[in-house]
This record gives structure tokens, sequence and C-alpha cells, in this order.
């Protein structure tokens, strides 16, 4: 016998200033991934040049550097919902997708 029973919606209260926060912190961490993609996109084709190796180089050093911008833009994130009234101690939920 299968149940027809349509599982129900997980439903999430956020604050208006917890809501404003994340959206912000997610449109930087957006902006991130696209210029990370640019930075090693735009290498790679360098390296197909040898005169372009020595910059190719210097664009996959950049998109290194912001891959460690990423954890960075959570854990200021995470600060700053700490620091929210009724925070104090509660982590924030995220999702392994999360930015």
């Amino acid at each position: 016998m299968t149940s027809t029973a349509t599982p129900r919606p997980l439903v999430f209260t956020l604050g208006h200033r917890e809501l404003i926060i994340r959206r912000r912190y997610q449109l930087l961490s957006i902006i991130n991934d696209i210029l990370i993609a640019v930075w090693f996109t735009i290498g790679s084709f360098m390296f197909f040049s040898d005169k372009l190796t020595y910059a190719g180089t210097w664009l996959f050093v950049i998109g290194s550097i912001e891959l460690l911008i990423r954890p960075a833009i959570r854990l200021i994130r995470q600060i700053h919902l700490q620091r929210l009234p009724g925070y104090q101690g509660v982590r924030a939920p995220e999702s392994e997708h999360d930015f």
C-alpha cells in the first residue's frame, strides 16, 4: 500500500536583518565564484601561448587566493549573524551547498 500523503514543506522563519545579511554574503560569494572561474579560464587559455604563460600563472595564483576568500566570506557572515540579538550561542543553519 502506497501512501498518497504529500510531505509537509519545511518552513523557516528568518528575521528581516538576518535575511538581508544572508543575501549580502550570498551575493559576495557568487561574485567571488564568478571571478574564480574567470581567472582560471583566462589563465588556461594563456597557457596556449609561450609569451602569455607567465601572466597565465599569475591568474592561477589570483584564482587560488580567491578560493581562500570563499571560506572567509562564510566565517565573516557567521560572525555577523552571531552578533544579532537572539543568536548568541546559536549556529546559523547551513546546508552543504551554502555559500
